[in-house]
């Protein structure tokens, strides 16, 4: 019978720890193509935003309108801005949560390369253990025939 692997603990540990850094990675990268697609979608609407404002400005704005105009695409030029910084900073956190997760991976191939080596160990025991109970075996039994 093999005996049990001394670090199993240890190893299932390192799985949850794995698994735990892969969820967390998955959050981030959902975070940061939200916050992505939120500063495209900004892009594309102060864009078509400028692009009505010159069409207005082609027909004729008063004073009052051209300030409206100009005073709504600096607050979204404002809000890019600050949607850049929001997109930065979540690159930022997904590049730490890719580095942690790595380093969880890396120290959880390590422990399973430990247990596969204790696994291929204990078959390799278990294997002389048959050898010798069939070397046994057929010695009793060349005795029995033997007569000895």
């Amino acid at each position: 019978m093999p005996r049990p692997f001394s670090l199993q603990a240890v190893l299932d540990l390192m799985q949850t720890r794995s698994d735990e850094a892969t969820q967390r990675l998955a959050r981030l990268i959902a975070t940061e193509r939200d916050a992505q697609s939120r500063l495209g979608m900004l892009e594309q609407y102060r864009d078509d935003y400028a692009e009505r404002f010159r069409q207005a400005a082609r027909k004729g704005l008063g004073q009052p309108e051209w300030r409206n105009y100009q005073e709504f695409l600096n607050r979204l030029d404002e809000a890019i801005t600050q949607q850049s910084q929001v997109v930065s900073l979540q690159q930022e956190h997904t590049a730490a949560g890719q580095t942690d997760w790595q380093r969880q991976r890396t120290r959880l191939q390590a422990f399973d390369a430990l247990f596969e080596r204790h696994r291929a160990s204990e078959a390799k025991l278990e294997l002389r253990l048959e050898q010798k109970a069939q070397d046994e075996f057929a010695a009793r039994r060349r005795d029995d025939e033997t007569g000895g």
